[in-house]
């Protein structure tokens, strides 16, 4: 009878895996996410060139925006935008199916959520999204810098040149191709071990957020919070994790790039300490002004538009 019942329960966990309301959960997730960095991406072009380009002479957000404007034109701001959204929206899929489909399964109807489980459920869905989607981010960041007036020759010349220096891109399918003849497969996996230890930053975001979303739903008594509400929560969750995991994001981007070939043959502590000491202890928060706005400001309303499109569909659905 026993083992009747665990084959029930292993049964039943399936079922909630691959169930419509992961789905809703997923594609609301994904379109929550499209939106939001469309509506902020000129931030995340000023936080990819502060992290990545040691001699670019802005210091603050605004300065940085001036300054791409001035050399590259308003369509500087925008470079790169469709692989971001692409893999983004891919991202967040994944990410939002996993830790649903996982929170679903293991935990079913019941009412066992704590932070520890969001934490737990919340770094699980991120190493799985990070193994699938990192060539997608490798490939991202390529065509982001591609075109952009990068003043690095000084930290070039002493890594010795670039292969990718040269290199142009089409689009993200030819751009994974070519650093595949160009440079290996296991390129497209470039700053894999800070994305894997980075998925403590949407662990701790989700964490957050959800213990802050029961936390008021219980305050005011109300089964749903307000628009502004989900905003804020969003943005408090976001700067807690972004702030914690900076550093480590600045490690991923200089990887990512595929720049300085010194770095890239360096385990993850040694980045740490390389880039400290070439650079300063500042160099591993350089651009988290443009980071925390542009993250902070994304994923609150990410956040808003995930809560109220799923809302809406469930609410059409008769579900809850």
């Amino acid at each position: 009878m026993a083992t009747a019942v665990d084959v029930d329960k292993v049964g039943g966990g399936l079922m909630n895996l691959f169930s419509y309301s992961n789905l809703v959960h997923a594609v609301s997730g994904a379109s929550g996410s499209v939106i939001a960095i469309s509506v902020f991406y000129p931030l995340d072009t000023v936080r990819t060139r502060l992290q990545v380009d040691d001699h670019r002479r802005a210091k603050n957000t605004y300065e940085a925006l001036k300054e791409i404007i001035r050399e590259e034109g308003l369509q500087g701001l925008y470079l790169g935008w469709f692989p971001v959204v692409s893999a983004l929206s891919c991202s967040n899929f994944i990410y939002f199916y996993t830790y649903n489909g996982l929170k679903s399964a293991l935990l079913g109807g019941r009412s066992k959520a704590s932070p520890l489980v969001d934490l737990s459920l919340a770094f699980v869905s991120g190493v799985v999204n990070v193994l699938i989607t990192t060539p997608l981010w490798v490939a991202n960041t390529r065509l982001k810098l591609q075109g952009a007036k990068l003043h690095t020759a000084h930290y070039n010349k002493r890594d010795g040149p670039s292969k990718d220096s040269d290199q142009k891109y089409t689009g993200i399918l030819d751009c994974l191709l070519k650093i595949i003849n160009r440079e290996g497969i296991q390129k497209l996996w470039g700053g894999t071990v800070p994305s894997i230890l980075l998925a403590t930053n949407p662990a701790i975001q989700f964490m957050v957020y959800e213990a802050l979303k029961r936390y008021f739903r219980g305050l005011f008594h109300v089964p749903e919070l307000s628009g502004l509400m989900y905003f804020i929560l969003g943005a408090v969750a976001k700067t807690v994790s972004t702030v914690i995991t900076y550093p480590l994001q600045v490690i991923q981007s200089r990887l990512r790039a595929g720049y300085a070939k010194h770095e890239s043959s360096l385990t993850l502590v040694e980045n740490l300490l390389h880039l400290i000491k070439t650079r300063g202890f500042g160099a591993l928060y350089k651009g988290m002004e443009a980071k925390l706005l542009q993250t902070v400001l994304t994923a609150a309303l990410m956040f808003l538009i995930y809560e109220k499109i799923a809302a809406f569909i469930f609410h059409l659905m008769g579900l809850k």
